[in-house]
């Protein structure tokens, strides 16, 4: 039996989408929709294993409205209020870039044959863009690289990896803080996730190894009396005291994604180790000692905090959670 449930990604959807936020169980509807957790539910969606009919359907809801938040340039809208209308300009940025993970891992994994195709001409779209931002750029490399999975020669996915790899590996590091940025911010280990990825792709295990090496740098900072204790909102810089809040989901659920590819190229152990360390975050195991999953609702709570939890359930939290707990019990059940 799976430790998670899509329940509470139902609750807090309509049948325009998942919306962003939630006071305590319930969704804010004036807060409206986002592209960015409609490209994580397709995300989540595509990677059910379970055969689940309501893995099915979240998967055509998040894909209709990340398709509707695509201009014919490629671009992406971000916020749609409950009056279904948009309320910013198209970008590229962080939306993008989730679009396109979205869209990749649809292709490399989904079997409906409709999300499949609309997602192909998507990502041809989308992929002629190069933004500014370092994790827009990252997210999407990530949807370049689920496509090689299943196209190895795809030139526009081979040409899209590397361009996020070199545009980490070209930052400046030192010794000191072999990182590239000079304070961790958000979804971390997208960024070592997203190097492997390349090397992988490219046949090129250097790059691969630096890589690894950044994974396992970020897992020792963000490892704090035998569990993760997450970079907080405020971000953290060298020096910086552990534990601090207010702690993410997403940290998390970053760490367990890049682990699981990091064990997929290595078939070593010890990233088996971290993606149960986060698993167990989520169940207890963190900072404050407090469960991030609410067992009634099937949601996850929307942060950490010294003396507890931030009771919102909204979708971040809850897709954070369930990719997670998702990915931890798939390599449960393969390393049996």
């Amino acid at each position: 039996m799976s430790s998670y449930t899509f329940r509470h990604l139902i609750n807090i959807s309509d049948d325009w989408g998942l919306f962003e936020h939630a006071k305590g169980p319930r969704p804010r509807f004036s807060h409206g929709y986002c592209t960015d957790d409609n490209a994580r539910l397709v995300i989540v969606s595509a990677r059910e294993h379970n055969g689940t009919c309501g893995g099915a359907i979240l998967a055509r809801l998040g894909m209709r409205f990340v398709l509707s938040a695509q201009t014919p340039d490629g671009k992406f809208h971000n916020r749609l209020s409950f009056g279904r209308v948009w309320l910013d300009e198209p970008t590229i940025e962080d939306a993008w870039g989730r679009a396109i993970w979205a869209f990749g891992t649809v292709i490399a994994r989904s079997d409906d044959g409709v999300l499949h195709q609309r997602a192909l001409g998507a990502f041809e779209s989308a992929i002629r863009h190069r933004p500014d931002w370092l994790r827009s750029l990252a997210y999407a490399g990530l949807g370049a690289a689920e496509v090689l999975t299943v196209a190895p020669e795809h030139k526009g996915a081979l040409d899209l990896v590397a361009d996020a790899a070199d545009r980490i590996l070209l930052s400046s590091r030192s010794p000191d803080w072999p990182w590239p940025e000079s304070r961790l911010t958000y979804s971390n280990a997208l960024l070592p996730d997203v190097v492997i990825a390349a090397g992988v792709a490219h046949r090129d295990d250097d790059t691969v190894r630096t890589g690894l090496d950044m994974l396992r740098w970020l897992v020792e900072t963000e490892t704090h009396a035998g569990h993760f204790s997450v970079t907080p909102t405020t971000g953290r810089g060298p020096g910086d005291p552990k534990p601090a809040f207010d702690q993410q989901p997403i940290e998390v659920a970053a760490l367990a994604d890049a682990a699981k590819r990091a064990f997929d190229v290595t078939g070593d152990d010890e990233w088996l180790r971290e993606i149960e360390k986060a698993a167990r975050w989520f169940h207890g195991d963190n900072d404050a000692g407090v469960p991030m999953i609410d067992e009634v609702t099937g949601g996850g709570f929307d942060g950490l905090h010294p003396h507890g939890r931030n009771l919102n359930q909204g979708a971040e939290s809850t897709l954070a959670m369930v990719s997670t707990l998702q990915l931890h019990d798939r390599m449960s059940m393969l390393t049996r």
